[in-house]
């Protein structure tokens, strides 16, 4: 094959075709294997495909600079003459990354090393991923690459084990693959898993590293768990008037805040957003996308079939009364074990002063457990955004 490339940046770059079996000279590694392309310069690569699979490209020039700001893409080369019994009915492509964007901006910070706050499946974080459409009993293949700047992502499937079927070193034999749940896929690699859509609704998609799961997460802030905040908001309020004491129970009300208006937030930020789902509101972000594997599809597959409607029996609800009583259950709750006193405490025992964390840490909350504690004001949080980046 052939490939054009032309550069219109303002500097020097070049192209490598991760994992791709060819020439030296063809390899895109600048000043090594080639020279860099300058700005205004067309340079031809062009090398015989041997392989199948999937696999990535790259600057590589500058490479934490023009990789961080997205100079990454797919590469899928199809097998010839793949009888139609063993060819998938869905194949999905996602490609992973993960980007530093201060509040209020545009452009992904580069010299980022550890603190990354936006994470994104084919450049857009949750709600903004599009969601992954199949029809009962269709043979479905993902294929997921990592290009992030620093993490790897095990990635979680809801409600199906899959068989991890190929790496960027090509196909694994079947007497190697054994079923999973979560695929690990490292930094600067290629995994492909398969399945059978045999269990209808819709099933999560997820990095299971959990601030891989938030939109903006920060770490300048107090632990708020437990504290009891009461009247604070009114004494900070004659101050900045936007003030809104928040974390005390966790995070999870911080998007529907946000998103009812309730807080303002810099331009292009999305603090903590999530998303409205079916039953209720959907607390994650980042790298997150829904399966929907549905028994019919009147309009296709490109169209998102909608929220999935539970058979009867099968959704999660309230407990009835009456079936509490003949299991010996309180309606109230008060059946319910006691946690060991000081544990878990409920806000109203925990009363610091003016809003301070308490002094001492609780049991089970380690030198992380201040990320993203509270939103003071506007503005005071770094901001994601789920625009598109990847090319």
């Amino acid at each position: 094959m052939r490939i054009f490339v032309t550069n219109r940046l303002a500097a020097p770059t070049t192209v490598h075709w991760h994992g791709i079996l060819l020439p030296s000279g063809m390899d895109g590694v600048g000043g090594l294997s080639q020279r860099t392309i300058r700005t205004g310069e067309t340079f031809m690569y062009e090398f015989t495909l041997k392989q199948h699979g999937t696999f990535m490209y790259h600057s590589h020039h500058d490479e934490m600079t023009q990789m961080g700001m997205g100079m990454v893409g797919l590469f899928v080369i199809h097998p010839r003459g793949v009888p139609p019994e063993q060819r998938p009915n869905r194949d999905f492509a996602l490609l992973l990354h993960e980007w530093a964007i201060e509040a209020g901006t545009r452009r992904p910070d580069p010299n980022e090393m550890t603190d990354f706050n936006v994470l994104t499946i084919n450049a857009r974080a949750f709600p903004g991923t599009h969601p992954l459409v199949a029809k009962l009993g269709d043979r479905v293949r993902i294929r997921i690459g990592n290009l992030s700047q620093m993490n790897h992502h095990p990635i979680h499937l809801h409600g199906y084990y899959f068989k991890i079927t190929e790496t960027d070193g090509g196909r694994i034999p079947d007497a190697g693959q054994w079923p999973e749940t979560t695929v690990l896929v490292p930094v600067g690699s290629t995994r492909t898993i398969e399945f059978v859509a045999d269990n209808p609704g819709d099933w999560a998609m997820h990095c299971h590293m959990l601030h891989h799961v938030m939109n903006q997460m920060g770490h300048n802030f107090p632990n708020m768990v437990g504290v009891d905040a009461e009247g604070l908001d009114s004494q900070v309020r004659p101050l900045l008037p936007d003030y809104m004491t928040m974390g005390q129970n966790g995070m999870g009300d911080m998007g529907e805040h946000v998103g009812a208006g309730h807080m303002a937030v810099p331009p292009n930020s999305i603090p903590m957003v999530g998303g409205m789902g079916p039953h209720d509101y959907i607390t994650m972000g980042g790298m997150f996308t829904i399966l929907k594997v549905r028994e019919h599809l009147p309009n296709g597959y490109e169209q998102d079939p909608g929220w999935y409607q539970d058979k009867p029996g099968e959704l999660a609800s309230l407990a009835p009364a009456e079936v509490l009583r003949r299991n010996g259950i309180a309606a109230d709750g008060s059946s319910a074990p006691k946690p060991p006193e000081g544990i878990n405490m409920a806000p109203s025992q925990v009363r610091p002063t003016r809003g301070q964390t308490p002094t001492s840490t609780p049991p089970g909350h380690g030198e992380h457990a201040d990320h993203g504690g509270t939103a003071t004001r506007p503005g005071s949080r770094p901001a994601p955004s789920s625009g598109d980046h990847d090319h």
